[in-house]
């Protein structure tokens, strides 16, 4: 047995009678049988990122469990108490389709209700966008979604959100973090107080679509509407609760759901990946719009605040749009909406991140918008619409495949963008137009921005080390020269230090600090490094930028783009 004594005395911890029979067995079974695995499970807690905390189920300090997750309720619960003394204190908790996610789900009802607050625990799984909805709907000061997105089976999460229906920034956060930190796994109450829990599910559901549809639609006549052919598919996850109903209520009746993958599943047996990212994920979905010859096809991640869509191109083929294009083409047509219904004054401002396309600060700028950029995750931008109540939010996403449609709901939200890039396709096609023309023209307009994703996976603990290494090497090392083009800006999130290569002047960023790096190279290309705060990753995101002059240029000017970001990723050493 080869355990360092660090990790042995916390293993030693978890086989006291603080934890259950179960645990203590299969840890002793371990100790023995999968040492590697057992130190795995125990060398580290599992930490707060930019989705919350997720993690591999099983036992130990670095998985995803009753005690795990009874310790962060148990320290949110003390929290709560003491930020909000004298209130009567609320909750709502949700969960996705996740194996185990019902029954933690109902652990952590059973802490919150132990340490007497109120809990609205829905009756079943919801998307995540509904939990943020409800939070605020129901007047809580917290809520919490059982949930690892898109990661894969074996793993599932925890996200926290505050009174504003966005998940947790500072302070809250650390103040949070050291509360749990400081906790005993024996201070753990477990013990429910079943009055104190109520289950929820119409009444809310039926706010929550209604919500969607004044958001989110825009005047489209039914004829439109008629005429678009749509494909969905949930990806065995929970957007087959609201998603169909919310298109039906909006009058979108030409609806074909992909049948493999309607019935929720942990496993999610049709897909490697329930992500759509990746292009995988939707094939049966495409095969389906070619039979029955859909104009748009859409899926959804298990938690549905993601989703991936296809439309047909100018030669009448299915391609897959990034989560750069689908954001440009919803901030473009909120933007435009807004510009109709006189309502830009320019006290308004969308949401964007650091890593995402900068092709957004164009079309702002271009209506006499701010955008506003944060660090990646939607509770950045949720910030901003707290920190700036002087001005109107009018939508905001990220390259990640999410999008957030105002401000109903404080995190993306796949609901409300599927919705609304079903507005954009019925009224683009009522005009003889299309979703990918509607793309083509924007480049044209403010320039055709490009943009790649390397994702690297480094697993278990030397994965970690491999990945802060590479960022030490970045920072020790700093690239001159990208691709034969000159490095001419810096910013280090770390140091929050932005450093002009050309003048040696540096500047003050004011934006919390994060484990970032972002290249700026003289041609106007842009590359930025950082660890994935959800999954053992490291992620290169890479954006080069040519002017369009017609679309006509389009094909040419989208192979030069192409061979200027594969000429980046070897010069790099990425691939």
């Amino acid at each position: 047995m080869d355990i360092k004594q660090t990790i042995l005395n916390t293993v030693n911890e978890w086989l006291t009678p603080t934890f259950d029979n179960a645990t203590q067995k299969k840890i002793k079974e371990m100790l023995t049988s999968a040492p590697n695995e057992l130190e795995d499970c125990f060398y580290k807690n599992l930490e707060f990122g930019t989705g919350g905390m997720r993690g591999i189920m099983g036992i130990g300090t670095n998985r995803i469990n009753q005690y795990t997750l009874g310790k962060n309720t148990q320290g949110i619960a003390n929290y709560m108490h003491s930020v909000f003394p004298g209130k009567e204190l609320k909750v709502v908790i949700a969960y996705d389709c996740r194996h185990n996610s019902n029954t933690l789900a109902k652990v952590v009802a059973d802490v919150f209700s132990a340490n007497g607050i109120k809990v609205y625990l829905f009756s079943d799984l919801r998307p995540t966008p509904e939990l943020s909805f409800a939070l605020k709907h129901l007047g809580c000061q917290a809520g919490i979604v059982l949930t690892a997105s898109h990661n894969p089976p074996e793993y599932n999460g925890y996200k926290v959100y505050w009174e504003d229906g966005g998940q947790l920034v500072p302070p809250q956060d650390n103040e949070i973090i050291q509360v749990i930190e400081n906790l005993k796994y024996d201070e753990i109450n477990f013990v429910a107080n079943e009055n104190l829990i109520e289950y929820i599910d119409k009444e809310v559901d039926d706010a929550f679509i209604n919500s969607t549809i004044e958001n989110a639609s825009f005047d489209t006549p039914a004829e439109a509407k008629d005429q678009l052919k749509i494909v969905f598919t949930s990806l065995h996850g929970t957007s087959i609760t609201s998603v169909p109903e919310t298109l039906s209520r909006a009058g979108y009746k030409n609806v074909s759901i992909v049948e493999e993958q309607r019935v929720p599943n942990g496993d999610f047996p049709t897909v490697k990946s329930p992500n759509p990212e990746e292009p995988e994920a939707l094939t049966i979905a495409l095969a389906l719009a070619e039979k029955v010859n859909a104009d748009i096809v859409i899926g959804t991640d298990p938690d549905c605040d993601r989703l991936g869509v296809a439309v047909r191109n100018n030669d009448g083929k299915m391609v897959l749009l990034n989560g750069n294009q689908t954001m440009i083409l919803m901030t473009a047509f909120l933007l435009e909406q807004w510009k109709k219904a006189g309502k830009i004054n320019g006290k308004q401002f969308v949401g964007s991140t650091i890593v995402s396309t900068p092709m957004m600060m164009e079309l702002a700028s271009n209506y006499g918008v701010e955008c506003k950029v944060g660090l990646t995750g939607f509770k950045w931008i949720a910030k901003m619409i707290k920190d700036f109540p002087e001005l109107d939010f009018i939508g905001g996403g990220e390259e990640s495949f999410g999008f957030m449609v105002g401000d109903a709901v404080r995190d993306k939200d796949a609901v409300a963008a599927t919705l609304l890039v079903c507005e954009i396709a019925a009224q683009a096609k009522i005009k003889g137009t299309s979703v990918y023309q509607s793309l083509l023209e924007l480049y044209v307009e403010h320039g055709f921005y490009k943009e790649h994703l390397i994702s690297l996976t480094k697993k278990g603990i030397d994965g970690l080390a491999e990945i802060n290494q590479m960022m030490v090497n970045l920072r020790e090392n700093p690239l001159k020269e990208i691709n034969g083009e000159r490095v001419i800006m810096v910013e280090d999130y770390k140091t929050s230090v932005a450093k002009n290569l050309l003048t040696g002047e540096e500047e003050k960023m004011e934006i919390p600090k994060s484990d970032v790096l972002i290249y700026y190279t003289a041609d106007g290309s842009k590359i930025a490094a950082r660890p994935s705060g959800t999954e053992p990753k490291i992620k290169f995101y890479v954006s080069v930028n040519a002017e369009l002059e017609s679309v006509a240029d389009f094909s040419e000017t989208e192979k030069y783009l192409d061979e200027k970001i594969k000429n980046i990723i070897l010069g790099m050493k990425l691939n």
